[in-house]
């Protein structure tokens, strides 16, 4: 099962890579070179597909759990100022997704949007300090009635070019439900209450709407 968000990829991908396998077979008369090029475009279609894969999944939704929005592994568990929204101490958890991960954004809790920003930015590496305040980003809060307003930012990486993010301020949201989707290599920050319990550890491996994060 693919996400929505890939199929114009994958058609392109499957055009170009039957334009190329055809052209291979007339074109290249050496059988190691022509056998090379067929795998090297078949390894890269299986790469595109993987990537956009959007698993079935049977999720334990539960108001008085924070649920991972992403699938990846946990790069940041801390205490920071806020300064986008809540301007004041928060605590952060970062989940980091490589290319290999599904990258379905999913909302954590659900409840009401209340805040939905996009940020134009650079494509510094998403583990870099500074990705999440100049990286290109969304910012979107969910005011939950067991958490209250609970943040959750996409981030885009050195090769994340497009964020997609359908959250729109107002609209009411289902705990687990599609938040937005990232392409190719990138980051999701959540900020909670201070007192929160943390349910994960860093180096943590998590999955998207699976692995709760923090509870009551």
């Amino acid at each position: 099962m693919f996400h929505k968000e890939g199929f114009k990829i994958i058609s392109v991908t499957f055009l170009i890579f039957s334009v190329l396998a055809v052209s291979t077979h007339f074109l290249v008369d050496i059988f190691w070179l022509q056998k090379g090029i067929l795998l090297a475009l078949f390894i890269m279609l299986i790469l595109i597909l993987q990537f956009f894969r959007n698993p079935k999944r049977n999720f334990n939704l539960n108001q008085n759990q924070v649920l991972s929005p992403v699938d990846g592994k946990v790069v940041v568990i801390e205490e920071v100022f806020e300064k986008e929204y809540f301007n004041d101490k928060r605590l952060q958890i970062s989940v980091f997704m490589s290319p290999l991960n599904v990258h379905v954004t999913r909302y954590p809790v659900g409840g009401k949007v209340v805040f939905s920003k996009y940020h134009p930015g650079k494509f510094l590496v998403a583990w870099h300090p500074k990705s999440s305040e100049e990286n290109e980003r969304t910012t979107v809060v969910v005011k939950s009635t067991e958490f209250g307003d609970v943040l959750h930012r996409q981030i885009a990486g050195a090769v994340a070019k497009r964020i997609i993010n359908y959250a729109k301020k107002g609209q009411e949201v289902e705990q687990a439900s599609d938040s937005g989707f990232i392409k190719f290599g990138s980051r999701v920050d959540i900020f909670l209450p201070l007192g929160t319990e943390i349910n994960v550890t860093l180096n943590e491996k998590v999955q998207g709407g699976i692995t709760v994060l923090a509870k009551k």
